[in-house]
C-alpha cells in the first residue's frame, strides 16, 4: 500500500553538519590522533575513505564536481607529508565513480566550475596557538563554552546565582553580524545598537506617564520579541565584558604583541624585529602571564626560529616553569612537519614562512597592532581567485584535464555548456547578479576560527562563495592536549576504532521457551475427586438403546466400552436362567 503512494524516493547526501552557514564540519575530533599518531598507521587508509565520502557527500549535496588541488608541503620531514595527496585521490575516484553512475550529476548550472581545495592542519602550525581577538575566536579561546550539539554560554552566574545557559547560534542575529569584528570595536557598536533597540520599542522604556489601554496593547503586542531582543544583548554583552576582563587579567596585550611579531617576522611598524628572545623570555618570567599562554608563546618562539638548540628549550621551560609533560607537547611537533631540534653548528638556514605577507606595508589607521597575522588559508583563497597559486605546491589531481580551469581565476570556464559561454577576455570581475564561483577548501585534523573567519572575508572581497569544511573545529587547549597525546599509548586515547563493536541487546537473539507439556494426573487422584465429577462416569441403560452416560452424550473412552459390554454379558445369563427354571418344571 505505501509502495504504491511514494512517487519519488531520492537519497540525501547528508553525512556532515552545517554549524554555520559556510563552515562544515564532520564533528570528528579523534581524527586528528588517527591521521598523525605513530601508532596509528594501519587505520589511515580506511579513515581517508570515510574522510571522501563524506567530501563526496558535500560536492553532491550543492551539486559541484569541482577541479581538486591539494597541499603538497616543500622539502617535507614528515610521514604525514602524503596525507593530502593521498586523501585528493581517494576524493578524485568516488567522484567520478558517482558521475558515472548517476547522469544527472552535475546539474546544469550558469555558475564557473567549481574548486576543491584539500589541505591539512600542517599547512598552518602558528594559527592554532595565536591570541585571536576577534569576537567568536576570542570567547571560545578565553571562555568556558559549552560545546556539543550546539554551544552555550552561562549567563549571570556568581557566588549566589547559578545563572542560565543561553544558546549561541545561527538564529542570533547579533552573533551573525558581530562574530568577525575584532573586540576593539565590538563594545561600541553593541551599545550603540543596544540603544537603537530601545528606542524602537519606546513602550518598554521607564516612563511616569500613565498607562493606558491602548499602551498596554502595544507592549503586550511587542513582548515576546523584546524578551528575545533583551536575552540576545544581555548575553552578548555579557560575554564581551567577561573576555576583555580575561584579556586584561592575563596581561594578553603584551603576549600577543610578542606573538604577532613572531608568527609575521614583522613588528609593529613591519621592520625586522629585534631582541624577541628577551622579550619572550621576559613574559616568561611574569607570573601574571599563565601556563598554558607561557606553552604558547616558547612553542611559537620555536617556530619562529625553524628549531632550538635542545639546551635553550630546556632553559626556556625552566623560565616558564612548565610541568615536564609540556615538553611532549614540543617534542611532537616534528609529527606536523616542525623543526623541533637544531644541532650546534646547523648551516640550514631559517625557513621562510612560505604563505605570509612579510613584504613591508604601511599601517592603516584602522589596524590593530595586536591583529597583524593573517592565517596561510587567507592567503592560499586569495592566489588561488587570482589564478596565481603555485601548481608545486598545490597541485591538482588532473593536472591535463583541471589546470586550465583552475588557473583562470574569476574567468573560470562554467560547467554549462561552451558554445553557450559568453567571451570573458573583457571582464576583470564578475558583476553582483553573474553566479558566483564557489570554493570548498577541506581541512583535515581540524580548522580554527580565524581560519573560518579567512574564508568569509575572501567571499565577500572577491565575490566568492567559499565554505571551509573540517573534521572538527580546534581551540587553541584543545590543539595542545591533542598535539601532546600523539605520544601517549593508544589504548588511551579511545579511539572509536578500537572501542567494541556495537551490537544489539542480548534479548533479540534468546530463544522462545517451549509450550510447557500437559499434566498427567497424578496417582490416587482419582480417589480425591468430588462426587458430582464422578457422577458424570455412571452409566443409564433403557430398553430400547444402548446404555448411555448420565450427561447423554455417547462415551468417548474404551474403559466405558468395555463396562457397557459386561453389563450386556450379565444380562443374557439372567435369561438363560430364567429359561432354564420354566423347562425343569415340565
Amino acid at each position: 500500500m505505501a509502495r504504491q503512494q511514494i512517487v519519488q524516493a531520492s537519497v540525501l547526501n547528508v553525512d556532515y553538519y552545517p554549524r554555520e552557514s559556510h563552515l562544515i564540519t564532520f564533528r570528528d575530533p579523534w581524527s586528528f590522533p588517527t591521521l598523525f599518531h605513530p601508532a596509528c598507521n594501519h587505520l589511515v587508509r580506511q579513515h581517508m575513505d570515510d574522510l571522501a565520502q563524506k567530501i563526496v557527500s558535500i560536492c553532491v549535496s550543492i551539486g559541484e564536481y569541482p577541479a581538486i588541488r591539494y597541499y603538497s608541503p616543500r622539502n617535507p620531514s614528515h610521514e604525514a607529508s602524503v596525507l593530502c595527496s593521498h586523501l585528493a585521490r581517494f576524493v578524485q575516484i568516488q567522484l567520478d565513480q558517482y558521475a558515472k553512475y548517476n547522469d544527472d550529476f552535475p546539474p546544469p548550472s550558469p555558475r564557473p566550475r567549481g574548486l576543491l581545495v584539500i589541505t591539512d592542519r600542517t599547512l598552518d602550525l602558528f594559527a592554532p596557538l595565536l591570541h585571536e581577538f576577534t569576537y567568536q575566536a576570542m570567547v571560545h579561546d578565553l571562555l568556558p563554552l559549552t560545546e556539543g550539539d550546539k554551544v552555550y554560554y552561562k549567563v549571570g552566574s556568581n557566588q549566589t546565582q547559578q545563572g542560565k545557559d543561553q544558546e549561541i547560534s545561527e538564529k542570533d542575529n547579533i552573533w551573525v553580524k558581530y562574530r568577525h569584528l575584532h573586540m576593539k570595536d565590538l563594545l561600541d557598536e553593541l551599545v550603540k545598537d543596544f540603544n537603537a533597540f530601545k528606542a524602537q520599542n519606546p513602550q518598554f522604556a521607564d516612563s511616569d506617564a500613565p498607562a493606558t489601554i491602548n499602551s498596554i496593547k502595544d507592549m503586550l503586542a511587542g513582548l515576546p520579541k523584546f524578551q528575545e531582543g533583551k536575552e540576545a544583548y544581555s548575553l552578548h554583552l555579557s560575554m564581551t565584558q567577561d573576555a576583555m576582563d580575561v584579556f586584561q587579567e592575563r596581561r594578553l596585550a603584551d603576549v600577543a604583541s610578542v606573538e604577532q611579531s613572531l608568527a609575521t617576522g614583522l613588528d609593529e611598524d613591519y621592520k625586522k624585529p629585534k631582541s624577541l628572545a628577551d622579550q619572550v623570555v621576559r613574559l616568561l618570567d611574569d607570573d601574571a602571564i599563565q601556563f598554558p599562554d607561557r606553552l604558547r608563546l616558547i612553542i611559537q618562539y620555536l617556530l619562529y626560529r625553524d628549531g632550538l638548540l635542545p639546551t635553550d628549550i630546556q632553559k626556556l621551560l625552566t623560565h616558564a616553569r612548565l610541568p615536564a609533560q609540556d615538553s611532549e607537547v614540543i617534542s611532537n611537533l616534528e609529527l606536523l612537519g616542525a623543526h623541533v631540534m637544531r644541532v650546534l653548528k646547523d648551516s640550514r638556514p631559517v625557513a621562510q614562512h612560505q604563505f605570509s605577507k612579510r613584504e613591508a606595508q604601511v599601517p592603516s589607521v584602522d589596524e590593530s597592532g595586536l591583529s597583524r597575522f593573517d592565517p596561510a588559508l587567507k592567503v592560499v583563497l586569495e592566489e588561488l581567485s587570482r589564478g596565481t597559486l603555485d601548481q608545486t605546491t598545490f597541485p591538482f589531481t588532473k593536472p591535463h584535464l583541471d589546470a586550465a580551469d583552475g588557473l583562470m581565476g574569476q574567468d573560470n570556464v562554467s560547467q554549462a555548456s561552451l558554445r553557450s559561454a559568453k567571451p570573458t577576455w573583457a571582464r576583470t570581475r564578475p558583476s553582483a547578479s553573474e553566479p558566483r564561483q564557489r570554493i570548498l577548501v577541506f581541512m583535515a585534523g581540524g580548522a580554527t576560527y580565524s581560519e573560518s573567519r579567512a574564508c568569509y572575508e575572501v567571499s565577500s572581497s572577491l565575490s566568492k562563495d567559499v565554505f571551509l569544511a573540517t573534521t572538527h573545529m580546534l581551540t587553541p587547549s584543545l590543539y595542545l592536549r591533542q598535539v601532546g597525546d600523539l605520544s601517549v599509548d593508544r589504548r588511551r586515547l579511545d579511539l572509536p576504532a578500537d572501542r567494541p563493536k556495537p551490537r544489539a541487546p542480548d534479548y533479540l537473539f534468546e530463544k522462545e521457551m517451549p509450550p510447557p507439556p500437559p499434566k498427567s494426573p497424578a496417582h490416587g487422584e482419582s480417589r480425591n475427586q468430588t462426587p458430582i465429577a464422578g457422577m458424570q462416569n455412571l452409566q443409564v441403560s433403557d430398553s430400547n438403546g444402548p446404555s448411555r452416560p448420565a450427561n447423554g452424550q455417547l462415551p468417548q473412552s474404551s474403559s466405558t466400552s468395555t463396562a457397557k459390554l459386561t453389563l450386556d454379558k450379565d444380562k443374557d445369563r439372567e435369561k438363560k436362567k430364567k429359561h432354564h427354571f420354566f423347562s425343569s418344571k415340565r
